[in-house]
């Protein structure tokens, strides 16, 4: 039975870059794993054939003489190439590349690895967070033991070779697959890719070389921080491991609302009561700040629900890029409660204004007749 055409099996133009066939590759070798295939004798010839292609078509000197003379020029018994698929190695990488696994060339642990990342949650109260403030804040982190410094090996004592993997740190395993047994490389579980054990170990840490232990640090809060601020502070996080650098603190704001202002990014907003004749006269109203009291005068006729706006006076920018403005708006109060002489004065207004409360009545009811035609 002929062979197939190995590009047709990648499904890939013959023109196809080496990017483009690993892509191909790594695809159809998932797809036809025998592991995702039990008990699957097609599934298992599909891969086969998929390895078979890819190993020729991967190699630059090989696929010239498939492309010149086809399968003859790369069949071992015509003398096309080689002594059998050479390539089998990087074939079998990639494949388990793709379930997570992988050729080890040095697993060994030995370098310096950075420290955790630290979250720390800070609540303020609102004018904290618009003016700023100090903070004293407690961690709770892993530093290195004093005893040992960090070594985890009881002080007088020493670090011995790791039996299990001779302190290379790494060891072999034989997997068996469709072609045979191959032999995969993983980290030592004994020393956990070190090559060290610790036999006497230090008694304050347990051979951990680390101890958790309670830090005080004060924490200048910016003025305008706001919900959801976040503050980082470098090496204030866990220790690394082998004289690599501290992880960093982030501090994550969450602000107080308040009773009286209410804040849109750095602009603020207020509402401010007014009795009907400071409405009707105008009058110069005390306006709460964030500084405190400042007058502000409003026009005679102002209406419920008018705005006025305080320029420079909201929150300032986080940045230090000038601050938002305050914005109040006015709500006029209408009496609940009044005398019989306060109600005939207001009679009396309302006739000499000609603003009678009846007729004003009138004509919004026909408003709103001609408005629906009847």
């Amino acid at each position: 039975m002929s062979k197939r055409d190995y590009y047709e099996i990648l499904n890939v133009n013959k023109d196809a870059t080496a990017e483009e066939l690993k892509r191909a590759y790594r695809t159809l070798a998932k797809k036809y794993h025998p592991d995702l295939n039990p008990d699957n004798s097609e599934a298992e010839q599909k891969f086969k054939e998929v390895n078979e292609a890819y190993e020729i078509l991967s190699d630059s000197q090989k696929r010239a003489q498939y492309d010149r003379f086809g399968h003859a020029g790369v069949d071992p018994q015509s003398g096309g190439y080689g002594q059998g698929f050479g390539g089998f190695g990087d074939i079998f990488e990639d494949i388990f590349d793709i379930f997570g696994g992988g050729f080890s060339q040095n697993s060994r642990r030995t370098g310096p690895v950075r420290g955790a990342d630290l979250r720390y949650n800070l609540n303020l109260d609102f004018k904290e967070s618009v003016f700023g403030v100090e903070k004293e804040i407690q961690i709770r982190r892993t530093e290195n033991c004093t005893t040992c410094n960090g070594s985890g090996v009881k002080p007088g004592s020493s670090k011995e070779t790791c039996s299990n993997c001779n302190g290379k740190g790494e060891v072999r395993y034989a997997q068996q697959t469709p072609f045979g047994q191959f032999v995969r490389v993983g980290t030592c579980d004994v020393c956990g890719g070190t090559g060290e054990m610790i036999i006497d170990k230090c008694e304050d840490c347990q051979g951990t070389g680390k101890d958790l232990r309670t830090k005080k640090l004060k924490v200048k809060i910016p003025a305008g921080v706001d919900n959801g601020s976040i503050i980082s502070i470098k090496n204030e996080g866990e220790t690394g491991e082998r004289g690599g650098p501290s992880g960093d603190l982030y501090i994550y704001i969450t602000v107080n609302e308040d009773s009286v202002f209410k804040r849109r990014g750095n602009d603020i907003f207020l509402t401010i009561p007014i009795s009907f004749a400071e409405a009707v006269l105008g009058a110069e109203i005390e306006v709460p700040t964030l500084e405190g009291i400042t007058n502000h005068s409003i026009p005679e006729g102002t209406q419920t629900g008018t705005q006025f706006r305080l320029k420079h006076m909201g929150v300032p920018n986080v940045k230090g890029y000038g601050r938002g403005d305050l914005y109040f708006t006015v709500e006029v109060k209408v009496p609940t409660k009044l005398s019989e002489k306060q109600k005939e004065l207001l009679k009396a207004f309302a006739d000499e204004t000609g603003e009678y409360y009846k007729e004003n009545k009138k004509g919004f009811f026909g408003k709103m007749k001609d408005a629906f035609g009847n």
